[in-house]
């Protein structure tokens, strides 16, 4: 007998819909699922299947459609939005009878040097939200403390695609091949910190025998007119390619495939980031069975397991413990890898626990009247303005 779906349907906008994260919090049996996962709005004057920056992102938006959708899960593209938009926003939503789930990915941005914009943004959504989520216990306890809001904690699901999680890896470097250290700097996001990253492991890797760093880099960055351009950072790694203590890699952004071809060649990932909250890079390296070595410097070290170095605000990482963990990464060649079937595990229970928080927050909004937005000040800590105002 064929499956039939729960009615009535439960319509969640995730914001962005089409994202790999909110993607994996979806029902693995869709058909059985009582979610409708709704497409992102198109993006005006964007191509097709951009996301950003989010359409429903705007009170406005939201008044016109509020009909067509039960709730908002936030999870990305706020930066696209000032606070006081934000405010609007949320105030349109309470109006409507919506509830609001957010997720916090970021306490920080690893975008922004400057964290003010964005600590404002969250001082308007955290306390809106009508239900918070986070990935970590660390980061529980910092939303905790900082906005008096209880944060439920879900873990980061799997990256990888689950035929890839747990799978033999290539030949091990006892079978020839040099022991293999990546840098990642991609294109020097504000939060990556590579020059005394890649100069310290480089040290570190040219003690090993038969062992080499692999530093990859966007081509993006060579162009002088890239706002993230560093002509320091490109002399540097010049150099020390030259004197045999890396092997410099300059690509276009990988495909997805090609990002998993890469991690399975790397038998230990350095994460070059001076600041930050969570990682799905971490994750990506736990599903396909590479070792990370990152700094304690986000709540990434709650994730998975790792290897870990400290690292001051503005001092170099800890050289001694950066050495320290490579020479251990090389002789003891410590090995944390997922499977698929408690990956898919995990998949399954979470997209139930998101099911069952919408379908209670729904529930909840059916026997609430909607919040005039004078009164959405009082509930939430958001600072609105009525929906007549111009």
């Amino acid at each position: 007998m064929p499956s039939v779906r729960l009615t009535p349907a439960l319509r969640v906008l995730a914001i962005p819909s089409a994202h790999p994260y909110p993607e994996r919090l979806r029902s693995t049996t869709p058909a059985t699922s009582r979610v409708v996962h709704l497409d992102d709005p198109a993006v005006p004057g964007a191509p097709p299947g951009q996301w950003w920056p989010p359409t429903a992102l705007d009170a406005e938006w939201v008044r016109q459609h509020a009909d067509e959708l039960d709730i908002v899960h936030l999870h990305f593209g706020f930066d696209a939005a000032s606070p006081d938009d934000l405010r609007r926003w949320v105030c349109a939503l309470r109006e409507a009878g919506i509830p609001l789930v957010l997720t916090v990915h970021d306490l920080v941005n690893p975008h922004f040097s400057d964290q003010r914009d964005h600590t404002a943004r969250l001082d308007v959504l955290v306390p809106a939200a009508d239900a918070v989520i986070t990935l970590t216990p660390g980061a529980a306890t910092e939303i905790e403390r900082r906005w008096g809001r209880s944060a439920e904690v879900l873990a980061h699901p799997h990256v990888a695609p689950l035929e890839l999680v747990g799978a033999p890896r290539p030949g091990a470097p006892d079978d020839g091949r040099p022991f293999v250290v990546g840098i990642d700097l991609k294109s020097l996001r504000a939060n990556v910190l590579a020059e005394p990253v890649v100069r310290i492991v480089s040290e570190a890797v040219s003690t090993l025998p038969h062992a080499e760093l692999v530093v990859d880099l966007h081509a993006d960055v060579l162009d002088p007119r890239h706002p993230r351009h560093d002509h320091f950072l490109l002399q540097t790694l010049y150099d020390l390619q030259g004197r045999g203590r890396l092997r410099l890699s300059v690509h276009e952004r990988r495909s997805d495939e090609q990002l998993w071809e890469h991690l399975r060649s790397l038998d230990l990932a350095v994460l070059p980031y001076a600041f930050g909250t969570h990682s799905g890079w971490v994750e990506a390296c736990y599903d396909l069975g590479t070792t990370v070595l990152a700094p304690r410097t986000g709540y990434w070290v709650e994730q998975e397991p790792m290897l870990t170095f400290g690292w001051r605000p503005g001092e170099d990482p800890d050289e001694g413990q950066v050495f320290s963990a490579v020479q251990l990464a090389f002789w003891d060649r410590p090995h944390w890898q997922a499977d698929a079937q408690t990956r898919a595990e995990q998949q399954s229970v979470i997209s139930q626990r998101h099911e069952q928080l919408y379908a209670d927050l729904l529930a909840r909004a059916a026997t609430a009247p909607s919040t005039p937005c004078e009164r959405v000040a009082e509930s939430t800590g958001a600072l609105c303005e009525p929906a007549t105002a111009p």
